[in-house]
């Protein structure tokens, strides 16, 4: 992925921020951003020039914002040419003790449903309105992206699909929205292991799903999705309740 497109996967997450809750606000956007794999591990954040532009806020409050990232084992600055602040590689599933502490903050059936009736409605409203050659390019990308990713980067790969379709139904603040429960959602994932056979199955749903998208068939869009939400809550209510 260019830098271009990498940028682009920020805009439903990176947005000015309120007066008065600059740090909170900045901090929440930029967590967001790693949490939800729009840079993935190893990669480079925007400039801090960039960052304190979109986000609205001085340089020395971003500052403050990625010092408590670091603190917290999320980011490393390097100096030199080549540096700049860069997102740490995270490793294995959460111990028990911080799966116990996600579940505990978490109303995961609250976020579980929420995240069906955004992803629902964003598939029938792309496949209603109609994708342009130019919109359905990065749909198929994305699926592509999917299909071809090694068993360790498939959660980002997905994440990175259901945002794309998120962009593309036409409205902003569904797709702001999405990119803040599906942030919750990956914390959840990162709680179970990776199953060959369901993300056969996710692979399957993800085909169908950008077929009816790109056919313009809203109700099997809808329905495909509905369907996929359901195999994903499955899966967590199996391993997580």
């Amino acid at each position: 992925m260019s830098e271009a497109d990498a940028d682009d996967r920020m805009t439903p997450v990176l947005r000015p921020v309120r007066a008065g809750n600059g740090f909170e606000e900045a901090l929440e956007q930029i967590l967001q951003v790693v949490r939800l794999g729009l840079v993935p591990g190893g990669g480079r954040l925007p400039s801090e020039r960039a960052l304190a532009e979109r986000l609205g806020i001085s340089r020395v409050t971003l500052r403050e914002v990625l010092k408590v990232l670091q603190d917290e084992g999320l980011v490393e600055s390097r100096r030199g040419r080549y540096g700049g602040t860069f997102v740490v590689e995270r490793t294995g599933i959460p111990g028990e003790d911080e799966l116990r502490r996600r579940i505990e903050k978490t109303d995961v059936e609250d976020v579980l449903r929420f995240r069906e009736v955004l992803e629902v409605g964003a598939a029938g409203l792309c496949a209603a309105r109609g994708l342009t050659g130019e919109q359905a390019r990065p749909l198929r990308d994305a699926l592509a992206g999917t299909r071809d990713a090694p068993l360790a980067d498939y959660r980002r790969r997905d994440t990175l699909l259901h945002l794309t379709l998120a962009e593309l139904c036409g409205s902003p603040s569904l797709a702001a929205q999405y990119a803040a429960v599906r942030a919750q959602v990956n914390d959840l994932l990162d709680c179970i292991p990776l199953l060959v056979r369901n993300l056969e199955h996710s692979q399957r749903q993800h085909t169908a799903l950008v077929e009816a998208v790109l056919d313009g068939d809203a109700d099997a869009a809808r329905e495909i999705m509905r369907e996929h939400c359901a195999g994903t809550a499955a899966l967590l209510r199996g391993f997580l309740t």
